[in-house]
């Protein structure tokens, strides 16, 4: 029978990335009402980051008090009331009512119910109540009626497809009994939940300058109770699709608006399977026209002979990314292209007397340029020394020498009937190079396998060009050329054997200089780690103790390794030289299961495969039970010997034995005991016993004697349960 019904759930609206979620109760199985004498399986999930990795302990509460503490998240509960829970660093969790029922009839139905969830309404009677007719109501009224033929503890399920807020209401079912009574279920209220609210478009900016960035956020909040959902997201200007469609991130990155770009924006969230989708309203976004300001400078602003002469482009207004050209204009309103690069400063290292004129720089990125006022540059000679000769016609001019000594040199006579000038002489003052810094950059805030690291050596003083060498344990790895003092750079792509010493050399002619040595370690990431789990024996029994090893082969210690038992955490152990960790456990039937680890070290998390461990129990002492149709045995009757341990792993062997001779093997497979039929006759009379085992080593029951009416009492034995004799079943004492 089907109901259509559809379910909608207000789930509180938050943003995109709510702080310190709640702990949430999951339910298994699924239902908010079950029958007394059965048990719910809680289980509790922590939502922030890191959890898995952090939680120590779980709270459970019942009725606002205390129930208990435990180290795994489920929690096996049978009473009555109001659940919540806590897992460490996290809120309290919602309030979630079970109901044990003493009834005949009950309606079950799921914890939660959200819009376009396909959901099960169970009608379930006893196991020893048979119902011929099931009715379903909502609000009071009869919905769906259908009349079956119901076994016992049969359930009749109604199913509510593409739920929506229509469907909410309090429903309830009804029975009719094979005598005709009516019995009736408790009531259900349905409130069908949001899976997320209608999603907010936000924008780092609704008045961007043109050229420049701008992000887009759809904020909406999945419901935590349903963690497996995942949303999809897309992103509109007017009626206009951006980006390729539907993504998995909740931002848009619009790396360069333009004035054409503005418009209404808006977005869309939908679940994975497209049941669910919601649209955002419309948010309005105005570039605003950009105002470019272009000017150039000198320095220094008075321009002589010989010094070094910096052009700076000054760029204010234009959106990037840039290219600047520099001009110069010449006489007859001539012109030419000096240099085009990223870089706003041109140099010109010695100015001469020809570099006289006006230069201009241009600005442009991809759709346009903008060009600067000019700039006019005189350069200027430098009076050293004026002296007036009398006696001789040379005459000499001495200095101490300093870097800013270099440059072109002339020099003028005049006697009073004209100045003349002598030719021009260039002067260039070496400096030595000093004592260079080597700089190791990588990535991160740590080296690490696989990056590329750029070791940089710069003198701070120092004529060029200046070659400089680099240096790894003595043994040299690069050389490399500077030819405008800027330092040299060389990289690496790290690996384990790059760790160590590492220094740099510069020299320009006027001896070498060395820096100071720099340590380099170099982090290993850890490898998939192997689990290797540890007995006694080939087979691990109850009380045995294991050995649960962790080992990564490779990866920088320390590592921390953790052991985990069907996912949840049971131990961890950390390793500051290497060589693996170990995590002990004195078996029981509980150990039983998957057990896996992960090991890390900083640079990320790795997970072993997962080991299987199944915990041995050895049989106990077996039971021998003689099932007869009558008081008395007589012969032609058929008797049941059945054997049974009450404790043990399958699969179990037994064996039956009568009067110390092998009657028949049975293996069992279920770990239910096993039975053997006989047909009597005289010979049948005497004493019998079993034995179990699985592998552990044999138990023997207690001999139990058979009696066979018509039978004298010399043929028949003892009455008494015997022991069975010494050896096994046929020769050893009895086992406990």
């Amino acid at each position: 029978m089907l109901l259509w019904v559809s379910l909608l759930v207000l789930a509180p609206v938050s943003g995109q990335f709510a702080t310190e979620p709640k702990s949430v109760i999951f339910l298994h199985s699924p239902w908010t009402t079950v029958f007394q004498g059965e048990n719910v399986t809680l289980t509790c999930k922590a939502f922030h980051l890191d959890a898995s990795e952090k939680i120590k302990w779980y709270r459970w509460y019942l009725l606002e008090k205390t129930q208990s503490e435990t180290s795994g998240n489920t929690h096996e509960v049978h009473e009555s009331g109001d659940y919540r829970c806590q897992a460490q660093d996290s809120p309290l969790s919602n309030r979630v009512g079970l109901f044990f029922s003493p009834a005949n009839l009950i309606l079950q139905a799921p914890l939660d119910v959200f819009e376009k969830e396909s959901v099960i309404l169970r009608c379930r009677a006893k196991a020893n109540t048979g119902l011929k007719t099931i009715k379903l109501y909502k609000n009071g009224k009869v919905l769906e009626d259908h009349t079956v033929e119901i076994s016992v503890g049969m359930l009749t399920d109604f199913h509510i497809h593409q739920a929506s807020l229509k469907d909410n209401g309090k429903y309830h079912c009804t029975g009719v009994k094979e005598d005709d009574q009516l019995v009736s279920s408790n009531s259900v209220k349905i409130e069908v939940q949001e899976l997320f609210p209608r999603p907010v478009l936000r924008a780092s900016s609704t008045q961007p300058t043109e050229g420049g960035a701008v992000t887009l956020t759809c904020e909406t909040q999945l419901s935590p109770q349903r963690p497996d959902v995942q949303l999809q997201f897309h992103f509109f200007r007017d009626r206009r699709s951006l980006g390729s469609g539907w993504g998995s991130s909740p931002e848009f990155w619009i790396h360069t608006i333009w004035r054409e770009n503005s418009g209404s924006y808006w977005c869309q969230a939908q679940s994975m399977n497209s049941s669910v989708q919601k649209q955002s309203q419309r948010l309005q976004i105005q570039v605003k026209k950009v105002v470019p300001d272009i000017r150039i400078y000198s320095r220094p602003k008075l321009v002589f002979e010989g010094q070094e002469l910096v052009l700076i482009c000054s760029v204010n207004g234009v959106p990037g990314p840039i290219t600047v050209s520099w001009y110069r204009k010449f006489k007859l309103r001539t012109e030419r292209k000096l240099h085009t690069s990223s870089e706003t400063e041109f140099k010109i290292p010695v100015v001469q007397n020809s570099h006289d004129g006006e230069y201009y720089c241009v600005a442009s990125n991809s759709r346009s340029s903008f060009r600067s006022d000019p700039v006019t540059i005189n350069v200027k000679g430098v009076l050293l020394m004026k002296i007036e000769a009398t006696l001789w016609r040379t005459m000499s001019y001495r200095f101490s020498l300093t870097e800013e000594h270099s440059g072109n040199y002339y020099c003028t006579a005049d006697n009073g009937l004209g100045l003349q000038s002598s030719e021009t002489l260039r002067l260039s003052v070496t400096i030595p190079v000093s004592h260079p810094v080597l700089t190791l950059r990588a990535p991160g805030a740590q080296a690490v396998v696989g990056d590329m690291m750029e070791l940089h050596c710069e003198a701070q003083r120092g004529s060029p060009p200046i070659w400089y060498h680099f240096y790894h344990e003595d043994v040299s790895l690069e050389s490399s050329s500077s030819s405008f003092g800027r330092g040299a750079s060389f990289n690496l792509l790290l690996t384990a054997e790059h760790s160590g010493n590492y220094f740099c050399e510069a020299n320009n002619g006027q001896g070498f200089q060395r820096s100071n040595t720099v340590s380099l370690t170099v982090r290993v990431p850890v490898s998939q780690p192997v689990l290797t789990l540890r007995a006694s024996r080939a087979q691990a029994v109850v009380g045995d103790m294991l050995e649960l090893h962790c080992e990564a082969q490779r990866g920088s210690p320390p590592i921390l390794y953790q052991f985990y038992h069907k996912d949840v955490a049971v131990g961890n152990s950390s390793a500051t030289l290497g060589g693996g960790a170990s995590f002990n456990l004195s078996l029981t039937t509980k150990h039983s299961g998957n057990y896996s680890c992960k090991a890390g070290n900083g640079l990320g998390v790795q997970q072993s495969e997962v080991m299987l461990l199944s915990v041995i129990v050895p049989v106990s002492r077996p039971i021998l039970t003689l099932r007869a149709p009558r008081a008395q045995a007589v012969v032609g009757d058929v008797v049941e010997l059945h054997c049974e341990a009450q404790r043990g792993s399958p699969p179990i062997l037994y064996q039956f034995y009568h009067k110390n001779v092998t009657l028949e093997s049975s293996m069992s497979h279920s770990g239910q005991g096993v039975s053997l039929n006989l047909s009597l006759t005289a010979n049948h009379s005497g004493t019998y016993s079993c034995e179990a085992d699985n592998g552990l080593g044999p138990q023997c029951s207690e001999a139990v004697t058979l009696s066979i009416t018509g039978i004298s009492s010399r043929d028949q034995g003892s009455s008494r349960p015997q022991a069975s004799p010494s050896g096994s079943c046929l020769g050893s004492p009895p086992q406990g």
